[in-house]
């Protein structure tokens, strides 16, 4: 898979990957206009979408009404180092959801992709060519 990055303006990075545009931007007091959420945002929420995903199949595959389900998710840095060390995800149900798939629903979110190549994750090689 190829992900393509180019630089609309200003403090923007927009990542072009399968036809969709991902626009990211800096707050004002990063020299952005704060027009978009910043690219290290986007990584926090693929994490929660992801999870999503993963609840949304499970449901779907049983005929589980996901209406009223959410997710929370929450982060915890470290002060010194400001690097997450936490997150938590919170999967939220209305009361009328059956409590026999609770733990079933933690364990299908469980299977993330994001969160499991976070705890797995790949070698970076950057480098500079000329076009």
């Amino acid at each position: 898979m190829e992900l393509v990055v180019d630089f609309p303006g200003g403090a923007k990075v927009d990542a072009h990957v399968g036809g969709f545009t991902i626009k990211t931007d800096q707050p004002p007091y990063g020299g952005g206009e704060g027009s978009a959420p910043t690219p290290f945002a986007v990584f926090l929420a693929s994490i929660g979408a992801c999870a999503g995903i993963y609840v949304l199949g499970f449901c779907k595959q049983r005929g589980l009404p996901t209406e009223g389900i959410r997710i929370i998710q929450n982060m915890q840095s470290n002060p010194l180092s400001s690097m997450v060390e936490a997150i938590t995800l919170e999967i939220q149900v209305p009361e009328s959801f059956p409590a026999k798939y609770h733990e079933a629903l933690v364990r299908s979110a469980d299977q993330c992709a994001v969160k499991k190549h976070l705890e797995h994750p790949p070698k970076f090689n950057v480098f500079t060519t000329v076009k």
